[in-house]
């Protein structure tokens, strides 16, 4: 009986027991690998993108590689997503490459958050501040002592070297192997799996041993390596999500538009025009922006699409330009040196502008309005089919063969016809009645 009452004591220890060396055990990787492309700045885009690849590679247990080349994050919580990557439950190794690739503000905090850090020769890693690109977010983010803290604790958590130091400037691969920044070196993804393959790291989850190696032979264990990188839509959307992809977006869709206006129907760069614009709009509700700016923008545009329409390169041409060159300094003034638009764009854009309203879109409109006279001034006037109109063909009036359709059914070829309207470079035209021959006079008498 005492020994039957000691069941419920011993019943957790042996519990226990059972369950102790699987937990102790350093599981091993399943042989998947996936590799998730990060280029540019990391906006909304790139941040679900890195989430939702965690999430898939921990739901299948593969090991992540992430192949950076990044300055930062835009308008984007840099720790919260640099602490997704700690907190991952699959090995996650943040490569920078290949060259000459480069980690900078939250890239380069991400690869102290990562279970491995790596570097291709010829890359460039740091400085870690500002880890945003936009200058108004950094004051929600850790600087200084407070990020170098937890980027310390992010690495000793994972058993890694402690950092030597944290560059406030770029410095090579070599400088950041050295300084406990990266453990490994590689050229390409494939050293990069070959390097580490064996390697044992720690995960949220525990150690792992990593087995990474593409087989080479027949005695090898193949493993599955899966490049993914975004979609179509999502390419798009992120190459919009950049001031200078903005900034030429806005310009070139509002040169459409003005296009449009001076032609009599809309086409396609109304199309055209609409489309970019709402990429543009797109950007901007990614990209923060200056209102001031964005108003001179467009405004100057439209002063300088008012003096086409009258006919004239005045005032309104020169204020135009000028509001449009403010405008362009304005609109992104709050974002880093480092995706800032270009002075060398915004004065391509300011002649090439001053060139398409001042004198471009007004030569238009003037042949244009020079066609149409010609036109309207053919209305009425007799010509000659040279071909049968059925119901089109052509017809030569007034020292020129133009293009004519019928109103009364077909005309046969060498038919006169009276010219009755004019649509666009077609004429419409009509046969004209013959004239009746006035009757002889009567004989004489006694003729």
């Amino acid at each position: 009986m005492r020994r039957l009452s000691l069941l419920p004591l011993l019943a957790p220890v042996a519990l226990a027991l059972l369950t102790a060396p699987a937990a102790a055990q350093a599981p091993d990787t399943s042989g998947r690998v996936v590799v998730v492309e990060i280029d540019g700045s990391i906006d909304g885009v790139q941040a679900d993108y890195v989430r939702e690849s965690i999430a898939d590679a921990e739901g299948d247990g593969s090991t992540v590689v992430i192949q950076l080349d990044s300055a930062g994050t835009l308008d984007e919580d840099a720790v919260a997503l640099a602490e997704r990557i700690h907190a991952a439950t699959v090995p996650v190794i943040v490569w920078v490459g290949p060259s000459p690739a480069q980690a900078k503000g939250a890239a380069l905090l991400f690869m102290y958050a990562a279970s491995l850090g790596a570097v291709a020769p010829g890359a460039g890693v740091g400085p870690l501040e500002p880890l945003d690109l936009v200058d108004s977010a950094n004051a929600d983010l850790p600087s200084g002592e407070a990020l170098e803290a937890l980027a310390t604790g992010w690495v000793e958590d994972f058993g890694r070297p402690t950092p030597l130091a944290f560059p406030e400037r770029p410095v090579p691969a070599q400088v950041a192997l050295d300084g406990n920044i990266a453990q490994v070196a590689a050229v390409s993804v494939t050293e990069l799996l070959a390097e580490v393959d064996g390697t044992t790291v720690a995960t949220a989850d525990g150690e792992v041993t990593l087995r990474t190696e593409i087989a080479r032979g027949q005695d090898q264990e193949p493993v599955n390596v899966r490049f993914t990188s975004l979609g179509p839509v999502d390419r798009v959307l992120h190459a919009a999500a950049s001031p200078a992809a903005i900034y030429v977006l806005l310009v070139f869709g509002l040169a459409a538009l003005a296009f449009e206006l001076t032609q009599p129907g809309f086409g396609f760069a109304g199309f055209a025009g609409i489309g970019m614009l709402a990429l543009g709009i797109y950007g901007l509700a990614v990209v923060p922006f200056s209102w001031l700016g964005l108003v001179l923008l467009v405004g100057g545009v439209g002063l300088m699409t008012v003096d086409v329409l009258i006919r004239r390169l005045g005032v309104l041409t020169i204020l135009g330009l000028l509001a449009f060159v403010a405008g362009s300094f304005l609109t992104f003034r709050g974002v880093s040196d480092l995706i800032r638009v270009s002075p060398w764009l915004i004065g391509f854009a300011t002649v090439a502008s001053f060139l398409y309203y001042g004198f471009g879109l007004t030569v238009a409109v003037q042949s244009r309005e020079r066609v149409t006279s010609t036109q309207k001034g053919l209305v009425g006037l007799v010509g000659e089919t040279r071909g049968d109109l059925d119901p089109e063909g052509p017809v030569f009036v007034k020292g020129t063969l133009w293009r004519g359709t019928s109103q009364a059914g077909p005309i046969p070829q060498g038919t006169r016809v009276r010219v009755r309207g004019v649509d666009g470079l077609i004429l419409r035209v009509e046969p004209e009645p013959e004239t009746l021959a006035e009757p002889s006079p009567d004989p004489l008498p006694g003729a």
